[in-house]
């Protein structure tokens, strides 16, 4: 069991390891135990374990007395829509997102359709230890239906958001690289329904992953040369449970996930009614920070999840927010990460402008992100925290989700993993230099202990 990380949001592991039907049976029913009544619905992304996973969980919940929906293949964004439509008490992702092969997951959505915060996943994380179980007799097993289409009102809720006969207009060239997880089977729709030519790659979401799955610049090469190769105007890349987007240009250069959500928050605080205040988290670019400054708007940072993100846009009454993992997230869609959003909000901006992928990504705030990492284990982080405030007294610093230190025109975060005896370290300033100058004094500090 030492490879099972189970979190607030959920849990993940190596299939037949870590993560068997007993621990999916387990963790679905002490789900259950802590909902309110009502249907729970299940999804998946295209890994090969997850049809075996999907029905010990369905099984957990219907011995549990719950009617179930099965959705099966559905992006992660799709089934927090999925949820609030039905009126669902929960829902149940399988994904293990850009983990290898071998790994699966389940991550857990509460009623409003967003993933579970804090002090709910912590109750249900205590519930699986405890062994919480509302196991029913015969006559209350639960009942199970599948779901005719359950991409309709997630691509209805993106559509609503942009001009989709501008869109239609421009005739615009798209390669979509799924890479056989669960995107393409709304992601090609999208697409067609906003008038694009579209290339599909690894559209079968049957998990077999033609590259490593996270959408990274070296593990997208050969899908970026494909790009400029078929004279594609955008390339979008999503992981496997798409709600992450990276972005190559028409040239085949990889603008990345940091520039996906630029991007919207740029065309967001274009618009009047979503011109308001930004929240991202404490590792994303500055980016969008310095837009929201030019628009005259607010920007606030979470701590580092999704769930936190979602938390701090909801107290703030954020109009826009999300993470620099390619991971928009719009109100007016649902307050979970989503690619969807994404491609069609990017392909709004790009025909909005009548300006080329590239040309708006060079025209954004000029900073660069440095990220690596150094064994340590927890204990020693205090220590390392108070020699960095110390040696940096000139920085605002701030905790409680690692250690911010933050300038005017830089910034430095270091954060202990939650699942590895490691120190994440990354860092962004206005050079690349300057970046890996910040990062490299941390660790220098941190020798020193």
């Amino acid at each position: 069991m030492s490879d099972l990380i189970i979190s607030v949001s959920g849990l993940r592991g190596i299939v037949g390891q870590s993560l068997t039907p007993t621990v999916a049976v387990r963790f679905a029913a002490a789900f259950s135990s802590k909902l309110p009544a009502g249907p729970v619905i299940v999804g998946r992304d295209g890994r090969s374990s997850g049809p075996m996973l999907c029905q010990a969980i369905l099984a957990a919940l219907r011995a549990c007395g719950r009617d179930c929906i099965d959705a099966d293949v559905v992006a992660t964004p799709t089934l927090g829509v999925l949820v609030r439509e039905r009126n669902a008490a929960g829902g149940i992702q399988v994904s293990a997102s850009h983990n290898p092969p071998p790994y699966n997951g389940i991550k857990l959505f509460g009623p409003e359709g967003r993933v579970l915060d804090a002090d709910r996943g912590a109750a249900i994380r205590d519930a699986y230890f405890d062994g919480q179980a509302d196991w029913c007799g015969f006559d209350r097993i639960g009942s199970v239906c599948c779901e005719a289409d359950p991409h309709a009102a997630h691509l209805q809720a993106v559509l609503n958001t942009v001009d989709v006969e501008s869109i239609a207009a421009a005739g615009h060239r798209v390669l979509l690289d799924s890479n056989h997880g669960a995107g393409a089977l709304m992601g090609e729709r999208l697409l067609k329904q906003l008038g694009c030519d579209v290339v599909v790659l690894g559209g079968v979401p049957d998990g077999q992953f033609e590259h490593v799955p996270e959408p990274t610049a070296e593990n997208l090469r050969g899908i970026a040369d494909q790009v400029c190769r078929l004279k594609c105007h955008v390339g979008f890349c999503q992981d496997p449970d798409a709600d992450r987007l990276a972005l190559v240009d028409a040239d085949g250069r990889y603008i990345g996930e940091e520039y996906t959500l630029a991007l919207c928050v740029q065309r967001a605080l274009g618009q009047p009614e979503t011109c308001g205040p930004v929240v991202i988290n404490g590792a994303t670019s500055g980016m969008s920070e310095r837009l929201a400054t030019a628009a005259g708007v607010e920007s606030y940072r979470s701590a580092v999840g999704e769930a936190n993100v979602a938390d701090m846009m909801i107290a703030k009454k954020a109009t826009y927010g999300g993470e620099g993992n390619g991971g928009p997230i719009d109100p007016r869609v649902g307050y979970v990460r989503d690619s969807f959003v994404g491609m069609a909000q990017v392909l709004d901006l790009m025909t909005s402008t009548q300006k080329a992928l590239s040309e708006l990504a060079n025209a954004l705030p000029k900073l660069h992100i440095h990220k690596t990492k150094a064994q340590v284990s927890a204990e020693m982080l205090p220590a390392l925290f108070a020699k960095l405030i110390d040696s940096h007294r000139d920085a605002e610093a701030s905790t409680g989700d690692g250690l911010r230190l933050a300038w005017k025109n830089k910034w430095l975060l270091v954060r202990g993993s939650n699942t590895e005896p490691i120190v994440r370290l990354i860092a962004e300033a206005e050079t690349e230099q300057e970046a890996k100058s910040l990062c490299a004094a941390a660790a220098e500090k941190l020798a020193e202990i």
